[in-house]
């Protein structure tokens, strides 16, 4: 359903005082460089070629040893190769990658970010009061796994598709929303950038820009489109996500929101009590024009 852009006013003013209380936001052209090169062109549905409009690697630079300083990004690092790619394939969860998951949560819960989201969702009556039963409920929604493909067992969860990404029968792409991955995976030369996606010439994004389109291929699978926050904290994109996901009850849920200079629409899939995926989509740049 399209709608006109409603901007919900209340959840951009949450979600700008989240953006304010980022500290641990990496800071574009210092803490890390992007290099936005050529327009990603159109890739048809199901096809794993997509011409390649970027020579170079998305990220030109980022500053690992500052990302490993900081609790919640050496903790979410930690995250990233604890999953079974393929859907359809069992997850194990060593007792090892279960301490790794609330040692995370408990870095996240530390921050002025998670704190600020957890008084707004007691005062909308979202969640308790008690951290500890906060942090219960947050491992339900990000961390309890499910099944995602029917065949086999419980493969997949909120963690993983979203920040870690997937393949669904070696055919396509799924998930894979967060930039400190995606530098990851292009390090080790399993993504290649293919490109920025832009509707139009206005449409441009900007080397300093917090949110992009993009469109990459991972191992071998083309992602169309893909969409992610660039350069700011795990803490953050878990504290918006579960905002967007705990407001509604529906399976999918759309928000426009304004959010300092960008206007996003915030995509959440549920997949019954947890998140089935969850990403922003850049609508407009203040940078640019509204």
């Amino acid at each position: 359903e399209k709608k006109g852009l409603g901007i919900n006013q209340e959840l951009s003013d949450v979600l700008n005082e989240l953006w304010k209380l980022d500290v641990n936001r990496m800071k574009p052209g210092k803490d890390y460089k992007i290099n936005l090169q050529g327009k990603a062109g159109f890739v048809a549905e199901g096809s794993n070629y997509a011409r390649d409009s970027a020579r170079a690697p998305l990220f030109a630079y980022v500053n690992e040893n500052k990302l490993k300083s900081i609790d919640t990004y050496a903790h979410f690092i930690n995250l990233l190769d604890n999953y079974e790619m393929s859907t359809g394939v069992t997850e194990h969860v060593t007792h090892e990658e279960l301490q790794e998951n609330h040692l995370f949560l408990d870095g996240v819960l530390k921050t002025e970010v998670m704190k600020c989201a957890h008084r707004y969702l007691v005062c909308k009556g979202l969640a308790q009061s008690d951290p500890a039963q906060f942090k219960s409920q947050l491992y339900d929604i990000w961390f309890k796994l499910y099944r995602r493909d029917k065949s086999g067992g419980e493969d997949s969860c909120g963690f993983e598709h979203v920040f870690v990404g997937e393949t669904k029968h070696g055919k396509e792409i799924m998930g894979l929303h967060n930039w400190v991955q995606f530098y990851h995976q292009e390090k080790h030369n399993h993504v290649d950038y293919k490109g920025y996606k832009a509707r139009n010439n206005k449409d441009t994004p900007d080397e300093d820009d917090h949110v992009l389109n993009l469109q990459f291929s991972w191992n071998g699978l083309v992602k169309p489109v893909g969409s992610c926050f660039i350069g700011v904290s795990p803490e953050f994109e878990v504290a918006l996500f579960t905002i967007v996901f705990l407001l509604s009850d529906r399976r999918v849920t759309n928000v426009t929101v304004k959010v300092d200079e960008y206007l996003l629409e915030i995509v959440v899939y549920r997949f019954g009590r947890s998140i089935g995926t969850s990403y922003p989509k850049m609508i407009s740049s203040n940078n640019r024009d509204f």
